[in-house]
């Protein structure tokens, strides 16, 4: 890290407000945060034996589209978010890891009231599958968030920006878990099944549930896909008026790539919807149709 002021701190102002985050969070822009948690949970507490992964490797890129959609407002683009797995890797704590980078921000309009310019950062263990390192800037409007997590996955204890912490061994980072679960086989899931969830979230530890929906086909503008369509289990309250409103669907092939999260608020909902890969491990056997052979109105999306 890079003693002094910070890009961060020069783009917003120093935290404060934080009892409008729940509420933020669930909000349109600030989903740019969320979409990142929504994948913790697909990530079950693991022991610390190696994973396989046929799903990722170092130079993919995934681009997404963040709109708004309500009966008020139509369909409104609000901006961009980035995955990727860098090339670059690093040695930590004697292990070889992966560099996951996940990125959100707004333009056009949405900057002139509520901007948005958030990174997050994790090195996770190339065999093991789990994190070392965990890096987040948050900026959100008025709203500033930053920390560094550092695991120690061996003695299941990690130190933040704020806190030293006991935790479970093998729990996840927003940004790892969003690989892990990629490399899990759902090849056996039955619609209705339920799979439990550890994560560290702001110096918390979360368990929660995904519940597994089935198999769909989904029209996007990138083309139509064979998918799995899971619906992460939230609490409710004023922004969440049911216990499963959102919903993911990823690829049904090795890639397992996100392809559409949309989430459900007060007023309409928010989507993000892929639109650019590259660098994938795999071929994308699940694409049924490129947009550019796509028959208007033989399926609708979500």
């Amino acid at each position: 890290m890079v003693a002094g002021k910070t890009a961060t701190e020069n783009r917003c102002r120093p935290e404060k407000n934080r009892q409008r985050r729940p509420l933020i969070q669930a909000g349109l822009i600030s989903l740019f945060t969320v979409h990142w948690s929504l994948f913790t949970l697909f990530v079950t507490s693991q022991n610390l034996s190696p994973a396989t992964n046929e799903a990722f490797a170092p130079g993919e890129y995934l681009s997404y589209e963040v709109y708004y959609d309500s009966p008020v407002t139509g369909k409104v683009s609000a901006g961009v978010a980035t995955a990727e797995v860098r090339f670059e890797r690093k040695t930590l704590e004697g292990r070889k890891t992966f560099h996951l980078v996940g990125t959100g921000r707004t333009r056009g309009a949405f900057n002139l009231f509520f901007k948005v310019d958030d990174r997050f950062e994790s090195y996770v263990d190339e065999e093991l599958l789990v994190p070392w390192k965990f890096i987040r800037r948050t900026c959100e409007g008025d709203y500033r968030y930053d920390d560094e997590v550092r695991f120690n996955q061996f003695t299941g204890s990690y130190s933040s920006t704020r806190k030293h912490k006991t935790m479970p061994k093998g729990t996840q980072d927003l940004i790892s878990a969003l690989y892990l679960a990629r490399t899990y086989d759902f090849s056996g899931a039955l619609p209705g099944d339920d799979f439990p969830v550890t994560f560290l979230l702001d110096d918390s530890i979360y368990v929660s549930v995904i519940r597994y929906v089935g198999s769909e086909d989904l029209l996007i503008d990138l083309g139509s896909f064979r998918c799995l369509r899971f619906q992460p289990l939230v609490v409710t309250g004023n922004v969440f008026s049911q216990p499963y409103p959102m919903d993911v669907w990823i690829t049904d092939d090795k890639n397992h790539i996100p392809v559409l999260i949309k989430s459900a608020v007060i007023i309409g909902s928010v989507k993000l919807e892929l639109t650019e890969c590259k660098g994938l491990a795999n071929p994308m056997t699940s694409m049924i149709a490129p947009a550019e052979n796509q028959k208007s109105g033989k399926k609708s999306k979500p």
